[in-house]
């Protein structure tokens, strides 16, 4: 967010929280993108900010609760407070449980593997509605098609990524077996390796899809120690995950420090890639 929106965000999750007796006299910035995510302090809850616009509070506070009660590890809401979204000021505000985190999950890929499995049994057992994760390649190609959105993008460059995007969600669709709910983005940036055990956040990315998509957005090691993986559709969803990530970059609303660098840097690192790993299109 821009510094006036991010400091009018945080005096929103602090009036919130204050205004439903959660005492705040501390806060600090967790994470900062689309939206903030806050500790606040005595209180000790974690506070999602967005702007009035983003509509997937509600279906990510069902969500969570859904999975925990099936004993999946995710995040949870804070039990103080009725779970639902809040809005205040121009956002909308959610509050959760804050779990600390005591390790990088990166360095267990054992207990990463068998929590991102459990995670997958969990979602198996609900029922919601959520988009396939093709809806997320269609969007990254009409974002790649639209030199007004992608303005810094070569001709050279858009062609490249269209193309990738293409071949890789056809060779995914292709060799993939039966669709299930994801997460849709477990990368450690949405992992808590807390004292017990880890916890997913973050779940507003869920999709539908084959678990290699889940899988591609983990560290290459965890992959070792998920059952059953399709070794080559895992290749391709890491290829196509990449593709994926490319393409936010190069938006001109993309907001992400550093950003544009990393849309440079990933797009060279899909060219070798794919260099040595063409994609087997089906038709």
């Amino acid at each position: 967010m821009r510094a006036a929106d991010r400091r009018d965000a945080v005096a929103a999750g602090v009036a919130t929280a204050t205004e439903l007796g959660l005492p705040v006299d501390e806060t600090t910035v967790l994470q900062d993108s689309n939206r903030i995510t806050l500790r606040l302090l005595p209180c000790d809850v974690l506070a999602q900010v967005a702007p009035e616009g983003h509509l997937a509070a509600p279906f990510e506070l069902d969500l969570a609760q859904r999975l925990a009660a099936t004993g999946s590890p995710v995040a949870a809401p804070d039990p103080r407070v009725p779970p639902r979204p809040y809005p205040r000021a121009g956002f909308v505000v959610t509050l959760w449980t804050y779990y600390p985190s005591v390790r990088r999950p990166e360095d267990a890929p054992a207990e990463y593997a068998d929590a991102l499995h459990r995670l997958h049994a969990g979602l198996r057992r609900v029922e919601v509605a959520a988009p396939h994760f093709t809806d997320r390649v269609d969007q990254a190609q009409r974002l790649v098609a639209s030199p007004a959105r992608t303005p810094a993008m070569s001709d050279a460059d858009r062609v490249f990524l269209g193309e990738a995007l293409r071949d890789l969600r056809r060779s995914v669709t292709g060799r993939a077996g039966a669709d299930q709910l994801l997460h849709g983005e477990p990368h450690p940036g949405n992992v808590l390796a807390t004292p017990d055990g880890m916890r997913f956040v973050d779940l507003e990315t869920c999709c539908r899809g084959p678990v290699e998509f889940d899988l591609a957005h983990a560290p290459d090691e965890v992959a070792d120690h998920y059952p059953d993986a399709d070794r080559t559709l895992l290749r391709d969803c890491r290829s196509l995950a990449l593709a994926l990530a490319t393409a936010w970059r190069w938006d001109r609303d993309d907001h992400l420090p550093n950003g544009s660098a990393l849309g440079i840097e990933w797009l060279g690192q899909l060219r070798a890639t794919l260099d040595r790993h063409r994609p087997d299109p089906r038709p």
